[in-house]
């Protein structure tokens, strides 16, 4: 069973048909929507700020979402992908995003619709991610504009982790 913690008397509040694996970890100021998923080893941790999460959210396997303490919350829209061992902190991510592996998003910064952040890019504090965009490396900046291909891949990979977690006996 997953580890949600009440964190100054606020407890995490899940959607329905949620997907939380039984080592992810959801503390404190956290509202996550319907049809999300919290992999292996991920933490979202709302002790020192709130974090929001839209519908059809993926957090996949030891990724961290977090915020900081009296400046940045976080805020993750709907279907969105999150890879493994991605650390969103302090950020909005928009509708439609795909967070790659390894990829670190910092406080105060934008990733707007319709975006792809590579793996391992370092977006910096108060960077905004055009839509339309990947953008790649360390500081992260634009390296090209999406494919139809790659926005209808941004549209149906959530639906992807939607059945992934459906693999999953509900306990």
């Amino acid at each position: 069973m997953a580890i949600i913690k009440t964190v100054k008397g606020v407890l995490p509040k899940m959607g329905s048909d949620c997907f939380l694996a039984d080592n992810a970890t959801i503390t404190g100021d956290v509202v996550m929507g319907d049809h999300c998923s919290v992999w292996f080893n991920a933490v979202v941790r709302g002790d020192v700020n709130s974090i929001r999460i839209g519908n059809k959210v993926n957090i996949q396997d030891g990724a961290v979402i977090h915020c900081t303490y009296q400046k940045a919350k976080t805020v993750i829209g709907n279907n969105v992908s999150i890879g493994h061992n991605a650390i969103v902190h302090g950020c909005t991510l928009e509708d439609e995003v795909l967070i790659g592996m390894g990829a670190i998003v910092m406080d105060h910064a934008v990733v707007q619709k319709h975006a792809i952040v590579a793996a391992g890019a370092i977006v910096l504090e108060n960077t905004v991610v055009e839509s339309g965009s990947i953008y790649a490396g360390a500081p992260a900046k634009k390296v090209k504009t999406l494919s139809a291909e790659q926005i209808k891949l941004l549209e149906t990979l959530p639906d992807r982790y939607v059945m992934y977690a459906s693999w999953y006996e509900k306990q």
